[in-house]
């Protein structure tokens, strides 16, 4: 009877080797990886090889304001052809003439990107009139700080438009060029909210959760079909000060400023980095949410980072802005 669960066959043997021989293979290049990761963490950015964005196009959705903008003004110091996206027309406005008034140039489009078709449209015409499009940063994000019962349906569908099913489109509209040309970047901007659930952002929390798995899927795809040239960066932010949060009082750590989450992305960007969480010391309190009982989290949660009772006080409004 339990003949039948011996392995006896050729192709049986050929198989256990194949995944001992892989195993073993793992385990050494395991070692490799780690320590690969602990010398370039220790290298200071200065003498790290950095990659050079000059001459590149570089698409910045959310532009209009806080870390969008920011982003623009130093990639356009990079010396990168620097392209914004915003449905905020006089927030465009300010941007551009920020980075004209340094001296450099820019290219802003009005989009609305809970519109699939504006952002296709779009797309082209950037394709058309600045280029093909070698660095694709979907920055704009919404949120409307309300708990579940009291989102209207029309926000919840925007904040779902707008934070993640659009980087579909514009991943959609502008990866193909990538791979023909064997050269890319894609970053997509999350959010710790995207990473720990939060109070009054059933809405917000999910798709920044969303933006993370759309972030794994797509590098599997990229890595798996022998893109290796295309790379993928996802970003997750603590809370920013740009009025986005507005109200909310962190407990345990500032807001970050936009400056330095803009310096710190575009850092991650040219040193080809996978995953990019601000501050690094958010990514050591992620495992405790698998290890530590339930009830032990809440209390960490409640009483510890008083993380609810900081989103009770938030003011912000229903907006289009930046992460």
């Amino acid at each position: 009877m339990l003949e039948g669960t011996k392995i006896n066959s050729p192709s049986q043997m050929a198989s256990v080797f194949d995944i001992a021989k892989d195993t073993v293979l793992f385990l050494l290049l395991s070692c490799y990886y780690i320590l690969e990761s602990l010398f370039w963490t220790l290298v200071p950015n200065a003498l790290r090889p950095m990659k050079s964005l000059k001459g590149d196009v570089v698409l910045v959705t959310g532009g209009g304001g806080g870390v969008g903008r920011q982003l623009a003004i130093k990639l356009a110091r990079l010396g990168a052809k620097v392209v914004v996206w915003d449905i905020n027309i006089e927030g465009l406005k300010k941007t551009c003439e920020e980075v004209i008034n340094e001296g450099h140039e820019i290219a802003s489009y009005v989009v609305d990107l809970a519109d699939r078709n504006a952002v296709y449209m779009a797309a082209e015409k950037v394709k058309k009139e600045v280029g093909k499009v070698d660095v694709l940063i979907n920055n704009a994000g919404t949120v409307f700080g309300d708990t579940l019962l009291e989102l209207a349906d029309s926000a919840i569908e925007t904040t779902y438009k707008v934070n993640i099913l659009s980087h579909y489109w514009t991943v959609r509209a502008f990866l193909p060029d990538m791979i023909e040309t064997g050269k890319g970047h894609i970053v997509t901007v999350g959010s710790v909210a995207g990473l720990l659930g939060t109070y009054r952002c059933t809405d917000y929390s999910a798709t920044k959760f969303a933006t993370v798995g759309f972030h794994e899927s797509l590098f599997t795809e990229l890595r798996a079909h022998g893109h290796n040239s295309i790379q993928a960066t996802l970003v997750c932010p603590y809370y920013i000060n740009t009025g986005m949060f507005h109200g909310v009082t962190p407990r345990l750590m500032p807001m970050l400023e936009p400056n330095y989450v803009a310096e710190t992305m575009i850092d991650s960007i040219r040193k080809n980095e996978v995953n990019c969480i601000m501050p690094g010391s958010v990514r050591y309190l992620l495992p405790l949410k698998c290890l530590l009982p339930a009830k032990m989290c809440w209390d960490l949660m409640h009483r510890v980072m008083k993380g609810p009772q900081s989103m009770m006080e938030f003011k912000g409004k229903p907006k289009t802005a930046v992460n």
